[in-house]
Order: C-alpha cells, then sequence, then structure tokens
C-alpha cells in the first residue's frame, strides 16, 4: 500500500518511537524510507564573525541526529535514505515529502522545542495541516 515513507526525526523521544513504527511500516509494505532532519536556519546570520562557527555546529548536531537514527535501521538491514536540511522542520519535511512523492509521512508528536510549539504551532500540526499525503502522528 505504502511506496515511499517520510520520517523526520529530531532526536526527541517521540521521534526515537515514530522512527520504530516507521522502520516496521517499511518492511511491511517494501516501501522506500526518507529519513529527514532540518536544523535550524543560520543563513540569516551570514556575514557575523561567528557564523561559521554555528553553522559547523548546527550541522554537527544534525548529522549526529541523522546517525542515531541510521544506527536504529541498519539494524533492522532496512534500506533508507536521509536528508540533512537546513531551515523549519515542517517546511523541510513537507518539501522532502513532496519531491519524492511520499505516500506517508510519519512523525513524533512532540519534539525537543517545546516553547517553540507553543508560541507559533507544533510541527506536527502543521505538516498535518499542509501535508498532500496522510500523516501518522507517533505518541
Amino acid at each position: 500500500m505504502f511506496k515511499c515513507i517520510v520520517c523526520a526525526t529530531d532526536g526527541s523521544v517521540h521521534a526515537l518511537k515514530a522512527l520504530a513504527y516507521t522502520r516496521d511500516l517499511v518492511k511491511l509494505h517494501k516501501a522506500d524510507l526518507f529519513v529527514v532532519h532540518a536544523y535550524p536556519k543560520v543563513s540569516d546570520l551570514l556575514g557575523y564573525k561567528e557564523y561559521d562557527t554555528i553553522l559547523e555546529h548546527r550541522i554537527a548536531a544534525g548529522k549526529e541526529i541523522i546517525e542515531r537514527a541510521e544506527k536504529e535501521l541498519e539494524l533492522s538491514e532496512v534500506h533508507f535514505h536521509t536528508e540533512l536540511l537546513e531551515g523549519p522542520m515542517a517546511e523541510a519535511i513537507l518539501n522532502v515529502a513532496e519531491s519524492r512523492g511520499a505516500d506517508l509521512i510519519i512523525i513524533g508528536a512532540r519534539g525537543l522545542s517545546k516553547i517553540e510549539g507553543i508560541l507559533l504551532g507544533s510541527v506536527s500540526q502543521k505538516v498535518i495541516h499542509h501535508a498532500a499525503c496522510p500523516v501518522l502522528v507517533v505518541r
């Protein structure tokens, strides 16, 4: 039924639970899997002397989150692709889902940033509202 699944991760507990659901569905449906993480935008800081240091730190932190997801998936022998992007997480998830032709997005109910969720609406809410395909939210 599902041919292409996008799983968002931010390294949170709910994201790890979402990854477990994703792994099982990918195995069941023999679907293509894209694991996506977006680090906070730093291009606004271009020109500041700390720009390179901040960018390196955010990319390294993002790679660490992706590597944890890879370790979880490699144990189950699931074939997958990873996407590490700069920018708002909801937009990154939606862009990857659209560009890859995803027919399911899986995301954790809560991420790492509780204050941002209160002020702007959670990433999962934005994805549910704007996705062109079904979204599975894992608690």
